[in-house]
């Protein structure tokens, strides 16, 4: 199996991102990256472009750092509210889980990857509850949700804020 080395010129999921050296078949290569203006071959001549491409690469992570650090505070900010069937004894019909609360962002105008949302188990207990959510991998933020049972949502109270 012969391999090619090439240098990227875009990030590619999955291979690297610009500006990266990488091993890759030489049938990818030839047929793919490089027609496709992806990526160039690793001679010593390219070589020395590779500065100017680690130039565009900090760039362009440093613009989807702040990017990423505006979504957190948006979703920082957020208090999304959600309503559970309660029965008799207490226990929820149903459940919260990642999809909902990406749904809830998307509603609000927030486009996150939905695998980002780091929820262990579902959430079926009413009340406040705080979920993770990885925007970048550097950046993660705090999503507090309120779960409301029907009954509580139509009086505008809930028991947490009776308490206090």
């Amino acid at each position: 199996m012969a391999n090619a080395q090439v240098i990227l010129k875009e990030k590619i999921e999955g291979l690297g991102a610009e500006s990266d050296v990488v091993k890759v078949r030489a049938g990818y290569a030839r047929n793919f990256l490089i027609p496709q203006g992806k990526a160039f071959e690793a001679t010593r001549a390219n070589l020395r472009h590779v500065n100017a491409l680690k130039a565009v690469r900090a760039k362009r992570e440093a613009e989807e750092l702040e990017v990423a650090q505006e979504v957190a505070t948006k979703i920082s900010k957020l208090r999304p509210k959600f309503t559970l069937e309660i029965g008799q004894d207490g226990k929820a019909f149903g459940s919260v889980t990642s999809i909902d609360i990406h749904r809830e962002l998307e509603a609000a105008g927030i486009v996150i990857d939905r695998h980002g949302i780091e929820l262990d188990k579902p959430i079926k207990k009413s009340g406040k509850s705080e979920v993770t959510v990885r925007v970048h991998p550097q950046i993660s933020t705090i999503l507090t949700i309120n779960v409301v049972a029907p009954k509580e949502a139509k009086d505008g109270k809930s028991e947490e804020t009776e308490a206090e």
